[in-house]
């Protein structure tokens, strides 16, 4: 648990800071990120605070430790949080000289708890309270490279200023909690955990389990009823009907929808359910393009003058099911720099056409198609609610 100087630190932080502009550098590619996150680790002076999702045993795992380790010897105070369904292959001896060194680690809902469906899919990395590092990435060779000659395509942001004060908090009352079972905490104290700090220039959206009152998704809705101009990056792609509805009605009226997908996925069945919408979105105005290079794992949505970055993705579960977080961004040049990057990405993706797409597809595709959407919108939800109300 963080010790209690440490949070009456960061209370004060947090009061001086509530008009404190933050400042949002892009990462683009896993080496850029990892480079810059292991670089504040090793530059912070008082604290620092790990939460991954996956963190699995590896090269670039052993450095990540042994800049977590070198920074607890030098008086440092570090946290490290990592979920326990997520990194199930990573064994608690991994982490043994790392806490003789000092260092505090706990697992996130252990799977001994019983409760595997609510799981905490927030990746954060925040030093001293003033640096902060939010996107896609988890700490596993995979995520090596550029995304385009090696290493999966994804997306982060540095943060600095007040937004990484509140990440801190946030990752305090998660840490709190990480050995709770999930059933109590989800009914108790979800109000704390799912809520939307705002700052001058942004806002930080944090989501717990439920179908309700969820921040990512009101903020998102909003911002799209009055969009003409949406580009969508996304690893998995399952929306709600309201957030299709929305783009169909954007691309109907005349607006610009632009969406950047899988061609390849780690998750075959998500990307079945995706390609469910293709017939019916591109028959409403949508562009849909497949990212060609590599597995696509980045999540960014920029809707007119914002956008949004972070660990959520736009299907059931990370809507539903996950502890997630994502960043709303309004600093004109982060949006205009976000354009950039998907811009970029446009050259590495093959558009789908709706006239031969409609040739291609079979009845066995579209059957697959649907038994992938039933299987991760009904389904697993349905269980993981299940699951919740058994162990209350």
């Amino acid at each position: 648990m963080p010790e209690p100087g440490n949070n009456l630190k960061l209370f004060r932080r947090l009061l001086n800071s509530a008009a404190v502009q933050s400042t949002f550098l892009w990462l683009r590619t896993g080496d850029e990120a990892f480079a810059e996150m292991l670089k504040a680790i090793a530059a912070a002076k008082n604290s620092v605070r790990l939460e991954m999702y996956i963190f699995t045993a590896s090269a670039i795992a052993e450095k990540f430790r042994e800049a977590l380790v070198n920074a607890a010897q030098r008086g440092v105070t570090v946290y490290v949080l990592v979920d326990a369904l997520g990194s199930v292959t990573l064994s608690d001896s991994f982490w043994t000289g790392f806490q003789k060194s000092g260092g505090h680690f706990r697992w996130f809902n252990r799977l001994s708890h019983g409760n595997w469906g609510q799981r905490n899919h927030r990746k954060s990395l925040v030093c001293d309270e003033e640096i902060a590092f939010v996107g896609g990435f988890n700490i596993a060779p995979e995520y090596e490279g550029d995304g385009v000659r090696a290493g999966w395509r994804d997306l982060g942001v540095k943060i600095t200023g007040s937004i990484a004060c509140h990440l801190a908090e946030a990752f305090d009352e998660m840490f709190d909690r990480a050995d709770s079972k999930q059933s109590t905490l989800a009914r108790l104290l979800k109000p704390r955990l799912q809520k939307t700090v705002r700052v001058p220039n942004a806002e930080l959206l944090l989501s717990a389990p439920g179908r309700i009152h969820n921040p990512l998704k009101r903020a998102l809705r909003l911002d799209l009823q009055q969009a003409r101009d949406v580009q969508i990056i996304c690893a998995y792609f399952l929306p709600t009907w309201r957030i299709r509805r929305e783009l169909h009605r954007i691309a109907r009226e005349g607006g610009r929808v632009q969406l950047i997908l899988p061609g390849k996925c780690d998750v075959a069945l998500s990307r079945l359910a995706a390609r469910s919408f293709y017939r019916r979105m591109m028959g409403a105005g949508v562009e849909i393009y497949e990212y060609q290079p590599q597995v696509l794992h980045a999540k960014m949505f920029i809707v007119d003058d914002v956008v949004y970055a972070g660990s959520c993705n736009l299907d059931a579960r990370s809507l539903h099911l996950n502890y997630e977080l994502l960043v709303r961004m309004t600093e004109p040049k982060v949006v205009e720099e976000a354009r950039k990057i998907f811009s970029g990405d446009l050259p590495q993706c093959e558009r789908m056409d709706l006239a031969r797409w409609k040739k291609t597809r079979n009845f066995w595709d579209r059957i697959k198609g649907r038994w992938a959407h039933f299987i991760l919108a009904r389904l697993d939800p349905y269980f993981s609610r299940k699951q919740w109300r058994l162990l209350r």
